[in-house]
């Protein structure tokens, strides 16, 4: 009697775990898929659908039809490294550990108890997962895909090739790929020369198989009013242009495999840079050209296509993005609170919640539930050599940058610094660097608050008008705010501005 009613109890719960695995996987088969496109160093206004007329992107274009550009959209660290793992976890890196750089001798990594998007999707959502071309990250435990695939970065064609079997395989699994072209990042290999010398990339025409290249003069190229409209200037944004062109077409291959194997209407496409374009006065800043950068999201079934959005996002709110519109945010959140809750004996810097982000899937339909009336970036370091701290708020008007190591000279990325654009404005006369003065980017205050409604370009620093004291202090509290919500390390240093400035005064010292 007691084995066959132990068996019936067997039986039962055998039938009820197959019924829950079936309906698992129908639910995950039913979830859309996600492409998630990185280039490297793409500018804000660099694609025709954000207003370039002589730049050459048909396929970028024809996705921004289909879906929402943001035009308030932010990186919260104008660097690769620091970017990309913010784009990957949902949170800042003065709490994911990844300050900078993570390649060679630079060397930061994420704490190894972060879960980033791919590893949740796999874990809450049963995706199958892949990337290709630029990484970037670490630790590889952390930023875990199940494949790698293996491509030139320089040609998307060739990426869109090797990804391929990935995108067309029949599988009850949802996918998430991962695709971040090289493109239209400087060549590190790059020695100052005459046009066509690899500034970005660039070989000779088709050096890249299957890629028609565009050929730009630097005559036609649109040279943006941070820039100085110099000779040198003019010959790397044609090289920079052709850069950009190139990786459009390989894009186009990717979303024409999509369409062809009936899975483009499932699948919610996003494409973002992870920093500015790579000149002095852009990357590795947190003034608008080095943060405020391209975002196109289109959703699976053409929900919203062809809209523009104001709403002030930025990559901390990608991952729980992505995560609402497959349908596991609540799961992440809970999992993920738990998880951070044990670490915070271990990790002083853990996270008070599971994101820093929030959902943007509301904005994408004019809901009003989102309306962030402020948005922020923190910046602690590019390359090893490079520490800068800022932190920033931006508001729909308004915006504060706090230059934290602002007794420092402002350092310079390597291939920023030895360009020829930087290096013929270090030689001028004028000692002008497009609107602003070569001493004054080298040199900054503690606090550089910018009206950016009536003073796009950012050159004229408000902090210090006692006509915008109120502005000033508002900001500042809600940087100091946002800080300790995101428990920054770096918010001591609020304290210790305070007594640097009581030394300064006491010794009759400039601040």
């Amino acid at each position: 009697m007691f084995i066959a009613t132990f068996m019936k109890k067997f039986f039962i719960g055998l039938v009820g775990l197959a019924i829950g695995m079936q309906m698992a996987v129908a639910q995950n088969a039913k979830r859309p898929n996600v492409v998630m496109i990185v280039s490297d160093d793409h500018g804000s206004r660099d694609l025709g659908c954000y207003g370039n007329t002589v730049i050459q992107t048909p396929n970028l274009d024809a996705l921004a039809k289909e879906g929402v550009r943001f035009n308030n959209a932010y990186c919260t660290s104008a660097s690769c490294s620091a970017s990309r793992s913010v784009i990957l976890s949902g949170m800042y890196n003065h709490a994911n550990g990844q300050y900078g750089h993570g390649h060679h001798w630079h060397h930061f990594a994420a704490y190894e108890h972060i879960f980033s998007l791919p590893v949740l999707l796999e874990q809450l959502g049963g995706y199958r997962t892949a990337r290709v071309g630029k990484y970037h990250v670490a630790p590889e435990k952390v930023y875990h895909f199940d494949q790698v695939f293996e491509a030139s970065g320089r040609n998307t064609k060739e990426m869109a090739l090797a990804v391929q079997s990935f995108v067309e395989e029949k599988s009850d699994q949802p996918f998430f790929l991962y695709f971040c072209p090289d493109d239209p990042h400087r060549d590190g290999n790059y020695q100052p020369g005459p046009l066509g010398a690899n500034r970005f990339g660039n070989r000779t025409p088709n050096h890249y198989a299957g890629i028609k290249e565009r050929i730009y003069t630097p005559q036609e190229v649109l040279v943006p009013e941070y820039l100085p409209d110099s000779k040198q200037s003019r010959e790397e944004l044609a090289e920079y242009y052709q850069s950009v062109a190139r990786m459009d077409q390989g894009l186009g291959d990717l979303f024409s495999d999509l369409k062809k194997h009936k899975k483009w209407d499932n699948t919610i496409i996003l494409y973002l840079s992870d920093n500015g374009i790579a000149f002095a006065g852009a990357k590795t800043t947190q003034y608008q050209p080095g943060i405020n950068l391209p975002l196109i999201v289109k959703n699976a079934h053409g929900e919203h296509a062809g809209t523009s959005n104001e709403s002030l996002v930025n990559w901390a709110d990608l991952t729980p993005t992505v995560l609402d519109m497959v349908g596991v945010l609540p799961q992440a959140e809970e999992m993920l609170k738990a998880a951070y809750a044990k670490e915070k004996n271990n990790w002083d810097c853990t996270v008070n919640q599971a994101f820093h982000g929030q959902s943007f899937e509301p904005a994408m339909a004019q809901d009003s539930s989102f309306a962030p009336e402020y948005t922020f970036a923190s910046h602690t370091f590019h390359e090893v050599t490079m520490y800068y701290p800022m932190r920033t708020v931006i508001g729909q008007q308004y915006k504060l940058i706090w230059n934290i190591a602002y007794g420092m000279p402002y350092p310079h990325a390597q291939d920023l610094w030895k360009s020829s654009t930087f290096q013929a404005a270090l030689s001028s006369e004028d000692q002008m660097y497009g609107p602003r003065s070569i001493k004054d980017y080298t040199f900054r205050a503690p606090f550089e608050l910018y009206d950016l409604k009536n003073d796009p370009m950012e050159t004229k620093n408000l902090a210090d008008d006692p006509a915008y004291e109120q502005q000033l202090k508002q900001l500042q509290k809600a940087l100091k705010d946002f800080q300790q919500r995101t428990n920054d390390p770096w918010f001591q240093m609020w304290e210790r501005q305070e007594s640097v400035n009581h030394i300064l005064d006491k010794n009759n010292l400039p601040k």
